[in-house]
């Protein structure tokens, strides 16, 4: 798909919905001792990813994640980042998405999607915008309108808020914001 029509599809994105693992994460986890002699799940999200999410949230675009594993630190990092839908231990992702357009009033024309691996196309295929971080399975790819240059946990989610950002107008506002020249 062009440039343009990748921009012409942003421009009217309300809603981004993304996977956790392999996304905003690099899919790694790590499992440590716990002091009550249990594991402890942990995994490393990109800052830059979250202050990205957050701005989106100022301009009024809604996000959410919708993952298969059920996580504590997703659920936190996903409050800190703004994100209004926060599913977890979802493997089937179709009525989740379903129940997300209910409670948001938004369509699949209006969302966005980011997906890694095979468990994600289901989505891709019912969004305006379907999106593969650099790490993702080569199926994944081949289903995507877009792939970004970074990998999930890498900078993957801040690429595609900035396009979203940018075909929308709110970038030079932010640059501004900061003390940028826009």
């Amino acid at each position: 798909m062009s440039d343009q029509n990748i921009n012409q599809l942003a421009a009217g994105i309300k809603l981004l919905l993304m996977d956790v693992d392999g996304v905003m994460t690099d899919g790694k986890l790590y499992h440590v001792p716990n002091p009550s002699g249990g594991l402890l799940e942990m995994k490393g999200f990109d800052t830059q990813d979250g202050m990205a999410l957050q701005w989106l949230a100022w301009k009024g675009i809604e996000t959410g994640v919708i993952s298969g594993r059920v996580s504590a630190g997703t659920q936190e990092r996903c409050e800190q980042c703004g994100c209004k839908y926060i599913y977890q231990g979802h493997v089937e992702k179709i009525p989740i998405l379903e129940e997300i357009f209910a409670r948001s009033g938004f369509t699949g024309e209006q969302t966005a999607y980011v997906g890694d691996d095979l468990t994600d196309v289901v989505i891709m295929r019912r969004v305006a915008l379907a999106i593969a971080p650099a790490n993702a399975r080569p199926e994944v790819k081949a289903v995507a309108n877009w792939t970004t240059s970074a990998a999930g946990g890498r900078g993957a989610i801040r690429e595609v808020c900035e396009l979203l950002l940018k075909t929308q107008g709110h970038w030079d506002d932010l640059l501004r914001k900061y003390g940028i020249h826009g």
